[in-house]
C-alpha cells in the first residue's frame, strides 16, 4: 500500500463519540475510571479475590472491570470502588452545546 492510498483522520478525542455511540460521554467516563481501577490493581499486584477481600466488592466486580464489560456500572458505583481501594477521586464536568453535523435530525 502506498502512503497516497492513507487517508488522516484526526479523531475528537472520545472514540465513543467517533463510534457515533448515543452516550458517549458516560461511556468514555466509565473507561477512563476503570482503567484507573485496574492501574491501582496492577500497581498494588492484587487478584480480583485479594482486591475482594480488601474492599467488599465482589470478586466478579472487578473481573467485569477488567474485561472492560462497563454496562452494569454506574459512575457512583465505580468511584465508590476507587474510595475503597483508598483513592480520593475530584470530579470535574464541564457543559457546552452538542454539535450537530449540518443535515443531521435535531431535537426541539
Amino acid at each position: 500500500m502506498k502512503n497516497d492510498d492513507m487517508e488522516l483522520v484526526r479523531g475528537s478525542g472520545n472514540v465513543f463519540t467517533d463510534f457515533g455511540h448515543p452516550n458517549a460521554g458516560l461511556e468514555q467516563a466509565r473507561a477512563i475510571i476503570a482503567a484507573k481501577i485496574i492501574s491501582i490493581l496492577d500497581d498494588r499486584s492484587l487478584t480480583s479475590r485479594e482486591a475482594e477481600k480488601q474492599t467488599g466488592v465482589s470478586h466478579s466486580e472487578f473481573s467485569r472491570i477488567r474485561n472492560a464489560q462497563l454496562r452494569r456500572f454506574t459512575l457512583d458505583r465505580m468511584i465508590g470502588i476507587l474510595g475503597k481501594l483508598d483513592e480520593d477521586v475530584e470530579v470535574s464536568v464541564t457543559f457546552r452545546p452538542r454539535q450537530h453535523d449540518i443535515g443531521s435530525p435535531q431535537l426541539l
